[in-house]
């Protein structure tokens, strides 16, 4: 911990991002101290292998991914295996927000630390939950849709904001009750009691996209609604599906007129 106090936040984050191990990486995240400096203006080389990750979940197309029923050991396992490997996308994306992006204020880059933080947190529980059902994070196929959105993103600040938390992370919010659902039906109180601890936390963390991303619209003159629609079009992002939990996305920071824009665009309703 003494050696980390002696570099800035953005390069301790940097390194986490880095490990492939994710004991190890859980590790690290506990040497991103908000009492770090930030190291705001600094513009940091990219190393080779980002992010890091272990050799195991394969990593496949999405429409390669086996439905398995949750009620079957094995699909309730598969589940969450699902949802951890979400966690640890999450756990590098916040790592990656903090380190990539020069020039910003310093509580940018404490509020993505805190977000790593909990993510590791999130991934964690779940991991432990895993083994306890026999198996260990790695044993199912798992993709890379995440992180795919953090590469085009890479050169854009306020791209990043408006389409990894304010989009792909906010369908955590819509996705959480359905997926309670299935664990308490299948006689998973500890997954279903886990997934409530994610939706509150999650609330947060695209509070923290959305708060950026006005910020950078706000520095650069932009209306946040209009920019966004232009952005979602140029990187393209997915369109939505809902159901969507309106609930959790105003409590995550969403206004009226944003909220009946995703309803307005959203695929199938």
């Amino acid at each position: 911990m003494a050696q980390a106090s002696r570099h800035s936040l953005r390069q301790v984050a940097l390194a986490a991002l880095a490990i492939a191990d994710p004991q190890a990486k859980l590790a690290a995240l506990g040497a991103l101290d908000d009492s770090l400096e930030a190291g705001a203006a600094a513009v940091l080389a990219q190393p080779e292998g980002l992010p890091g990750h272990p050799a195991k979940p394969e990593l496949v197309p999405p429409q390669r991914l086996r439905k398995r029923a949750v009620h079957t050991p094995a699909g309730l396992a598969a589940l969450i295996h699902s949802l951890a490997h979400i966690e640890f996308n999450a756990i590098n994306l916040a790592l990656d927000a903090v380190w990539r992006f020069a020039g910003m204020p310093a509580q940018y880059y404490r509020d993505w630390a805190r977000v790593a933080r909990e993510e590791g947190e999130h991934f964690g529980l779940l991991d432990a939950h895993l083994r306890g059902l026999g198996h260990e994070y790695g044993d199912f196929p798992a993709h890379d849709g995440l992180w795919e959105m953090a590469q085009r993103t890479r050169g854009d600040a306020l791209a990043r904001m408006a389409l990894v938390p304010r989009t792909l992370e906010a369908r955590g919010l819509d996705a959480s009750p359905v997926v309670r659902g299935k664990l308490a039906a299948a006689g998973d109180a500890r997954g279903a009691a886990i997934v409530d601890i994610i939706l509150r936390d999650e609330i947060g963390h695209v509070a923290v996209g959305n708060r950026w991303y006005r910020y950078l619209c706000e520095q650069q003159g932009l209306d946040p609604h209009q920019n966004y629609q232009a952005l979602a079009a140029a990187y393209r992002a997915p369109r939505l599906h809902g159901p969507f939990n309106l609930e959790a996305r105003r409590a995550a920071g969403f206004n009226d007129r944003e909220l009946e824009a995703l309803q307005d665009d959203a695929v199938g309703i």
